[in-house]
């Protein structure tokens, strides 16, 4: 068991500690903000340029992933909001009444992507009704990124606030 212990010495396990959360996190909404509804952002970017093969590539990337997205949630959304809400009450219980750290670290990644989910929900409905082509594609999914990145940089700053809080909770109790 010493080998054990030194391993848990030298490495936090603590969720905010940990240098591995935070690298998650980044990787999370660096993710959810470079694809938005399926599309890279720097194809959109090129679409918008220079139009052409690009542009058809990019309708046909935003179109796919829109009837996916709408398809998979519309029919059992009631279900779905059910079952998400569920389980984020859960976890929601476990991290801030029994104050689970652990259960705050996820809780502070899934909540947010609940938003985002919504958001591209919402977006592919758009995009599938009247805003799958051209400059209307071009805005949708402008204007979907920016609301992307304002929950990432919202979510971030909470977390950030509240990881560091926890750490100095822990440090000034120990």
């Amino acid at each position: 068991m010493d080998v054990l212990d030194t391993v848990f010495e030298v490495i936090d396990m603590r969720s905010f500690s940990n240098l591995w959360y935070w690298i998650a996190l980044a990787v999370l909404w660096s993710t959810t903000t470079h694809w938005v509804m399926g599309v890279p952002f720097d194809m959109l970017r090129k679409a918008r340029r220079y139009g052409g093969e690009a542009q058809t590539d990019v309708e046909a990337l935003a179109r796919i992933y829109s009837s996916r997205l709408v398809s998979a949630l519309q029919p059992g959304a009631v279900w779905i909001v059910m079952l998400v809400s569920f389980w984020m009450s859960i976890l929601g219980v476990l991290a801030f009444v029994y104050n689970l750290e652990f259960a705050q670290a996820v809780f502070l990644l899934t909540a947010p992507m609940t938003l985002v989910i919504w958001l591209s929900f919402r977006c592919g409905q758009r995009i599938i009704g009247d805003e799958g082509e051209g400059l209307a594609l071009h805005r949708r999914l402008s204007i979907h990124r920016r609301l992307l990145q304002a929950t990432g940089m919202v979510s971030i700053f909470i977390t950030a606030m509240y990881g560091m809080w926890q750490n100095l909770n822990i440090s000034i109790l120990n």
